[in-house]
């Protein structure tokens, strides 16, 4: 395969050498190789203002990250061989972490496949496609995933948000097999069903698999309030591991059906409430009703999407913890996330330690969580590290 260049201007080669994976608009020699000569989806040798190669980059000429480097190495360009040894990489390293084959299987640039994500459910793997280089892989994708694999059936779940910017059409199909609407998975022991095709994202968070474990020793006997519930990862996962009572809080009816279903599947149903509205409005309504829980979980979406959403974001995430303050016991625990890539840890902290002087609680800090190892952090790419998870103990000043 014969491939274009891409050359970049004087000393812009310095952070991709450092380790970096992606290359901006501005860093691209445009005289030499104007980024309008390229198509979304092309791959290209990206070169030194001298011309010498760095590798081999993905691109996508019309957005302000223009080109993803995947390989340092020429002589790989991506097609099914080396999506086939990407995939045995990547499994490696989830067959050394986990006894069961639920997981997150290829986690975008940290796994060196810019634009792919795929998830595992047992022997149903959920595809997700936000780059127009990996949509024009897409029969290489299926053909290299059903070589290393031998799945019982593959979804595109090619709905994201991301697509749009590549110019991509949005579409949920199966692509090989036969994929249930709702599939099996275990985690911390636990049995669950995700939707796959109507569920958010793949149809399950597998980034807060090990914060979730963490609940075990803060809820033995407790009452457990749980918001922005989804379909009961954390719920579900209180009540098996002893909790007296959980609450679970989402706007979404869907959700919560899910939460009764997965309830159901592990006989707990008898220890989960639904509530359906605003998360927000139903925090209202339960300190109104002067109601008190034990432990709280929040992990809302993401309220800061870019950084433009920031201010608006800390607002949010500090109005969301102070309302859960007010509904803690004088010794409660509050386990507070965030998926937001855009707040660092520290601020999540201050955030919450503004909140609790505000209410005249005292906060301690008992652990810090972060996105489990089937969700690599890139070194290079801050951005890659997205979940905090903080567990807090509220006691009274």
């Amino acid at each position: 395969m014969t491939l274009p260049r891409l050359r970049l201007k004087a000393n812009a080669d310095r952070r991709l050498r450092a380790g970096h994976l992606w290359v901006y608009s501005n860093e691209v020699d445009v005289v030499a190789t104007p980024l309008t000569a390229f198509e979304p989806g092309d791959q290209a040798i990206l070169e030194t203002t001298s011309g010498k190669p760095l590798g081999l980059v993905a691109l996508s000429p019309n957005n302000l990250i223009c080109a993803r480097l995947f390989s340092r190495d020429t002589g790989y360009p991506l097609d099914k061989s080396l999506l086939v040894h990407r995939f045995k990489v990547a499994l490696s390293l989830r067959e050394r972490l986990f006894g069961s084959h639920c997981y997150r299987l290829v986690y975008g640039d940290a796994d060196f496949l810019p634009g792919l994500v795929v998830d595992r459910f047992n022997d149903i793997l959920v595809v997700q496609i936000a780059s127009a280089t990996m949509e024009r892989q897409r029969e290489a994708i299926l053909a290299a995933l059903l070589q290393v694999f031998k799945p019982q059936g593959v979804l595109w779940k090619n709905d994201g948000s991301a697509r749009t910017a590549e110019g991509l059409s949005s579409y949920v199909e199966v692509a090989y097999g036969e994929v249930p609407d709702w599939v099996a998975l275990e985690e911390n022991g636990v049995r669950f069903e995700a939707p796959v095709r109507e569920g958010q994202k793949t149809g399950w968070f597998y980034d807060h698999r090990l914060n979730r474990a963490r609940l075990a020793p803060y809820v033995e006997g407790k009452r457990v309030l749980d918001l922005f519930s989804y379909i009961g990862g954390w719920g579900v996962q209180a009540a098996a591991f002893g909790a007296s009572e959980v609450m679970c809080v989402d706007a979404s009816g869907f959700a919560l059906d899910g939460v009764e279903r997965n309830a159901t599947l592990n006989g707990l149903a008898e220890k989960l409430v639904c509530v359906e509205g605003d998360v927000f409005e139903a925090l209202k309504e339960l300190k109104a009703g002067e109601e008190k829980f034990d432990v709280i979980v929040a992990d809302p979406p993401a309220f800061i999407k870019k950084r433009k959403d920031l201010k608006n974001g800390e607002a949010a995430y500090r109005r969301l913890n102070e309302q859960a303050m007010r509904l803690l016991n004088k010794d409660g625990i509050l386990v507070s996330a965030s998926c937001s890539m855009h707040l660092p840890e520290d601020d999540l902290q201050n955030i919450l330690l503004g909140s609790a002087r505000h209410l005249d609680r005292n906060l301690q800090i008992l652990e810090r969580g972060a996105q489990g190892p089937d969700h690599p952090v890139h070194p290079a790419i801050p951005e890659t590290r997205y979940i905090k998870s903080l567990t807090c103990r509220l006691l009274p000043s």
